[in-house]
């Protein structure tokens, strides 16, 4: 391998991983800021949110991937644009496609594994965290104890602490509702104080110096009198189950499938599965409704015999119906009219739903290809526009790539929900981004390798002065 392409490969590693992370921190505080009111105050451990936060970075990877190739590409070919390398390598007799071809392979490379983390990887992610952002977002909020405020968390209890320590287990000037019993709330119990000691699955309040009262039911079958007991104490204890608050994991097995879990193998199934199922939805319509409809037919003659010929009604139907039937004939073919309609209705909801479900795993399974080719044709873009800019670092670089990745992004969003809502085959929504944008990487590449101008304000400056000085003339 020549030095030129050492070089070129040196510099683009640097500022492909740089880049890379810097997104995929990016899109992680995004996700933290959607979910944030999901984690806070539901007391879960620090593994449970980095294996939410490690797994919806695998989720993210199929956009930090191509932003990060355009901008590292972006800012390679700037920074030996600027520093005049680029015109080194033309020197040296290297056109800008040879220099740029071990880079070409590279990406190339990290296509394809882009491509196997997509179909292999990427679907146990999404199946991981979607379980688990169910889970936690499933999950109570923490027990916590307020001065002065009734908390209600614990099933059946109502529980309010006038004061507590900054031990954080000694309360003062308890009340405490029992609501357990199915009559309502016929238990209080008042404390002066009061210690707290919590388990996983329990919690034990050891109140002191209080009093419980509770009324009770007479003894008999009808008895409009009760009982009213009150009971002083000067130490006792009411527990509480807690393992409502504890985080329980759901089985996995009921989101697998979801759209976005599925690997190749499985969404051909699915969707071949789908097909077959709208195919029979389709021809199970006629047969239901032939039994709504008649047929009468009237011979002009059997075995030779003459019948009287059946008149011509020109007016309507209703003429052939005598009157004193007319009435119920004409409520019989309403009722089958409205079954008939409803009927269809309820079959174009069915058919829709079925279509729905099989542009969905057309949409993914073609996500599994995109993902790879998105990352070579904004590296296409990437490298020739470096070289044109001639401009490295993270200032114009950056405001670059993000023009041209939001271009991309806006335009695969709207194919991807048109190809989801039926009003474009789906798969030339998940590749409408791509096909748009190839012919600008072509025309971006081939300016490139003439040496254009196309971004030099210096050349737009001259051509503008020497525009207005002919004007003058």
């Amino acid at each position: 391998m020549k030095k030129v392409h050492l070089l070129v490969i040196k510099a683009f590693i640097r500022p492909f991983i740089v880049t890379f992370f810097i997104v995929m921190f990016v899109l992680l505080m995004l996700f933290l800021f959607k979910y944030i009111d999901d984690l806070i105050g539901k007391g879960f451990e620090w593994y449970v949110i980095l294996e939410l936060l490690w797994y919806a970075s695998a989720t993210n990877v199929a956009m930090a991937l191509p932003l990060a190739m355009l901008l590292s590409s972006i800012m390679t070919f700037g920074s030996l644009g600027e520093n005049y390398e680029l015109v080194a390598i033309k020197a040296a007799g290297i056109s800008l496609q040879k220099a740029m071809l071990p880079l070409i392979i590279l990406v190339s490379g990290l296509s394809i594994s882009a491509f196997v983390f997509s179909d292999y990887m990427l679907p146990v992610a999404n199946l991981k965290m979607g379980s688990l952002l169910y889970d936690v977002r499933n999950q109570k909020a923490a027990f916590l104890i307020e001065e002065g405020v009734f908390n209600n968390s614990i099933a059946g209890y109502s529980i309010r602490v006038q004061k507590m320590d900054k031990d954080g287990q000694t309360l003062h000037n308890i009340l405490i509702y029992d609501h357990t019993s199915s009559n309502g709330n016929l238990t209080v119990i008042r404390a002066k104080q009061g210690v707290m000691r919590r388990s996983a699955d329990e919690m034990a309040l050891i109140l002191k110096d209080g009093v419980r009262y509770e009324e009770m039911t007479g003894d008999k079958v009808y008895n409009p009198r009760q009982r009213f007991i009150r009971q002083r104490f000067q130490e006792t204890e009411q527990k509480f189950d807690l393992s409502d608050f504890n985080m329980k994991r759901t089985d996995e097995s009921l989101f697998k499938g979801n759209f976005a879990m599925l690997n190749l193998r499985q969404l051909n199934y699915y969707r071949d599965s789908t097909q077959k199922q709208s195919d029979s939805t389709v021809n199970t319509i006629l047969p239901a409704l032939l039994p709504n409809f008649r047929l009468y037919s009237m011979s002009l003659g059997i075995n030779g015999m003459k019948v009287k010929k059946v008149p011509v009604y020109k007016k309507s139907v209703e003429e052939i119906i005598p009157v004193e039937e007319r009435t119920q004939a004409l409520s019989y073919a309403i009722s089958q009219a409205r079954s008939v309609s409803e009927s269809l209705i309820m079959k174009v909801e069915d058919h829709e739903s079925v279509l729905k479900r099989l542009r969905r795993y057309v949409v993914e399974y073609q996500r599994k290809f995109t993902l790879s080719f998105s990352c070579l044709v904004l590296f296409s873009i990437g490298a020739p526009l470096g070289a044109i800019i001639r401009k490295g670092g993270l200032g114009m670089p950056v405001v670059v790539s993000i023009i041209f990745f939001l271009i991309f992004h806006i335009i695969s969003t709207i194919g991807e929900k048109s190809a989801k809502e039926g009003t474009m085959n789906p798969v030339l929504g998940m590749w409408i981004a791509i096909i748009v944008l190839s012919p600008l990487a072509a025309f971006l590449t081939y300016k490139a390798a003439v040496d254009s101008a196309l971004f030099d304000t210096d050349f737009y400056k001259q051509f503008f002065q020497k525009l207005f000085k002919r004007n003058k003339k």
